[in-house]
């Protein structure tokens, strides 16, 4: 099951979602993110972060030399690649990999199958974290035939509807989550994440 909260930027939000559930926590490294997070900061939010839950990077654009010294810095277990990278990072990263992208361009990809894709509304400009919702019809077609982490959109009141509808491998969420950019809102994240577990498991996932 892969219950991810996004955006984080404090350790307490860090601990209090894996005290409640999540098994992925991401960070962004995206400098334009009101939710930016330095490499180097972030490092000892993961370093607290049991080995059991998946540590995310999120990158935009970045080469495969500056995601490689990120990693190195940060300690983070997974790479999510959020901008225009070409599927050859696909072979030239070793750590597990998300791709994120619209429900249009993830119906016709060719990014290997063993790459997660992470369905979430296009934006060129903000790259994610907006809270629009994508559609959740093409996106039932695509986790028919890829492993898909359902964004964009999703919320405490929404989640489980929408994975009822879309039968993701997981969800991920940031601002539907937030008292402010980067902040959590705790009583929101706990909700969130036992609401999406319990529609997960009833799924079977």
């Amino acid at each position: 099951m892969f219950l991810k909260i996004c955006g984080i930027t404090r350790m307490e939000d860090a601990e209090h979602a894996v005290e409640h559930g999540a098994t992925a926590v991401g960070f962004v490294f995206w400098p334009a993110s009101p939710r930016y997070i330095a490499p180097s900061t972030a490092a000892a939010i993961v370093a607290r972060v049991p080995s059991s839950v998946a540590t995310v990077g999120v990158f935009v654009n970045e080469p495969v030399a500056a995601i490689r010294r990120a990693v190195e810095q940060s300690g983070i277990s997974t790479v999510q690649l959020h901008g225009d990278e070409p599927v050859s990072y696909a072979s030239e990263l070793t750590q597990p990999l998300l791709r994120a992208m619209g429900v249009e361009a993830a119906a016709a990809t060719d990014w290997p199958l063993d790459t997660t894709i992470l369905l979430e509304a296009a934006d060129r400009d903000r790259r994610g974290g907006t809270g629009t919702r994508v559609d959740w019809g093409k996106a039932e077609s695509v986790a028919r035939i890829r492993r898909v982490v359902l964004a964009g959109g999703l919320s405490p009141e929404n989640v489980a509807e929408a994975v009822d509808q879309v039968r993701p491998w997981g969800v991920d969420v940031s601002s539907g989550v937030e008292a402010a950019p980067g902040v959590k809102d705790p009583a929101r994240v706990a909700v969130f994440l036992e609401r999406a577990r319990f529609a997960l498991e009833r799924r079977g996932r």
